[in-house]
């Protein structure tokens, strides 16, 4: 019963970090029709730029601040230099793009921090408490992802901003012509997502950073926003927490070598059942 226990909490906080990076890739996916390949690099970058100030300070918090604010400076870069140009004529051209960008910055990544495995602890120890089969690291991701997911609910549901933003995503030209900045608001999307990546790349990466540590959860990530639904950015979530509590369950009672492959299954059955997602309603986009 304790190992049930232990598996649960661990795989809801596993999950929440799933979340976290699913929904970076719903928020762009819904306002432009890219699955950004590039968002596990862009955070692998934002976490170099943690780390390095962190080594240079000594403070995490500082590190984790510089990683938000790299976060989103690099998602704003992303889409206003490199995507918006070539959107408009194709949109597999911004895909193939993303999918460049995501080894140009892999191999950068290499050049500049090197390819061997750094120190990045958490900013808690992974000290446990008998009583409590949760640790302080667990703790912090459930809440920080928490906290992210309440105020992008309330961004998006209650603020002129928040309204600005889906008029743009998901009726663009009628946003335009009611005076939306269109081409603001999904560069601000662009930024907002990015800094949510940058959160789950600080999340997954200790005990150690390399230029491909974030790789196997970008593609959890992918599966999460799947199993919620592309167009559902709370479903990204749900998705995501159903992922890793399943995982968990893989790793702990089956083995650890087999989770890959669990995911691999889950996301054919959800597909196989539900192909537009677990938590996706019926719509029709205008084209």
């Amino acid at each position: 019963m304790n190992q049930f226990i232990s598996l649960t909490f661990e795989g809801i906080a596993n999950g929440a970090i799933y979340a976290a990076l699913g929904l970076s890739l719903v928020i762009i996916y819904q306002a432009t029709r890219v699955v950004n390949f590039a968002q596990p690099a862009l955070a692998l970058m934002a976490v170099y730029l943690a780390y390095t100030v962190t080594q240079a300070t000594g403070s995490y918090w500082l590190g984790f601040a510089t990683a938000m604010a790299s976060g989103t400076l690099l998602g704003v870069v992303t889409e206003r230099l490199l995507v918006r140009p070539v959107q408009d004529k194709s949109p597999l051209n911004a895909i193939i793009l993303t999918l460049g960008l995501l080894m140009v910055l892999q191999g950068l990544a290499g050049m500049i921090w090197g390819n061997l495995q750094h120190s990045f602890p958490p900013p808690m120890s992974f000290r446990d408490l008998a009583a409590v089969p949760i640790s302080p690291e667990e703790i912090f991701a459930l809440a920080a992802v928490g906290v992210v997911a309440t105020v992008l609910f309330l961004l998006y549901r209650f603020t002129p901003l928040g309204l600005r933003m889906r008029a743009a995503a998901f009726h663009a030209e009628s946003a335009r012509l009611s005076g939306v900045r269109v081409g603001l608001m999904l560069t601000l999307g662009w930024g907002i997502a990015s800094a949510i990546g940058a959160l789950a790349g600080m999340l997954a990466v200790p005990p150690l950073l390399s230029p491909t540590v974030l790789d196997a959860v970008f593609v959890y990530g992918i599966a999460a926003a799947v199993l919620g639904g592309l167009d559902n950015p709370f479903g990204a979530l749900a998705g995501g927490l159903v992922l890793g509590v399943g995982l968990s369950y893989v790793s702990g009672y089956v083995g650890s070598e087999l989770t890959t492959l669990a995911a691999l299954a889950i996301l054919i059955a959800v597909l196989s059942l539900r192909p537009a997602g677990l938590f996706s309603r019926a719509t029709v986009r205008k084209v």
